[in-house]
């Protein structure tokens, strides 16, 4: 049996608040593996399904994030699962919106929910970290976790979350570097995007010169002869003179 949890807080007011990412997550989740209806129990909501053939709950606590521990705790206490049957989903401050990183223990980062999770059940559990972004000063921190996400970050949050979803049976088998390969590509591209950029989609299309380049001075043109046989080819083959002047046209 795993557990997996996606952290957040309960209510309305919370649920689209870039703190409750972990929420959308392990909603979209059990929405992907036909999960039941949620139920309420072990101060949490709950739902048993399998992913990829494997036994798996779904959690979302409901004691608030800096509480979050005590659902887990009683989750795991019924039905016997060690710190390393569990994954938990959630909010990054430190990462850019849209990029993931996944490892087993570490510290809790400053992150409330953690510093309730791991006195209770240990370290030794898996981390699924979604960037949110950083507002830049740490007085607009909270404000910003518990703003909710705009349409601008549907492009990336999207992606991110079915991406996560479809692919929730490598949280299982702890596959993480793959899982996170495959997160990156879904919301940067694999490089067909690239192609498709206007520099590049077209063969044709004139590269412009670098602001480098186009500063550099240009080299001076030689002067041609004016008189003697040199003057007299260079007439034959140039072609004729500007108003009967001495330089060809």
């Amino acid at each position: 049996m795993h557990l997996i949890v996606g952290l957040g807080n309960p209510g309305d007011k919370y649920k689209k608040n870039r703190h409750n990412i972990g929420f959308l997550a392990v909603e979209e989740i059990a929405k992907r593996w036909s999960f039941p209806p949620f139920r309420e129990k072990f101060k949490g909501l709950i739902s048993e399904g399998t992913i990829g053939g494997e036994k798996a709950l779904i959690l979302k606590p409901q004691t608030f994030m800096n509480s979050s521990g005590e659902s887990i705790e009683a989750v795991a206490q019924f039905y016997k699962l060690a710190p390393t049957d569990i994954v938990v989903v959630y909010d990054e401050l430190d990462l850019m919106p849209g990029k993931a990183r996944i490892k087993r223990g570490g510290g809790n980062g400053g992150h409330n929910g953690l510093r309730s999770i791991d006195p209770r059940i240990g370290t030794d559990y898996m981390r699924v970290r979604l960037g949110i972004g950083h507002p830049g000063h740490k007085d607009a921190v909270m404000p910003w976790v518990l703003g909710d996400f705009s349409k601008a970050d549907l492009p990336w949050l999207e992606p991110l979350l079915t991406t996560l979803a479809d692919n929730a049976e490598m949280l299982l088998k702890g596959d993480d570097n793959t899982l996170m390969n495959k997160l990156a590509i879904a919301v940067n591209g694999d490089g067909a995007a690239r192609e498709a950029r206007p520099e590049t989609a077209d063969p044709t299309r004139k590269k412009a010169q670098s602001h480098i380049r186009a500063a550099r001075p240009k080299a001076p043109q030689a002067e041609l002869p004016v008189r003697g046989p040199m003057a007299a080819m260079l007439e034959k083959v140039l072609g004729k003179k500007k108003d009967g002047g001495d330089k060809p046209e």
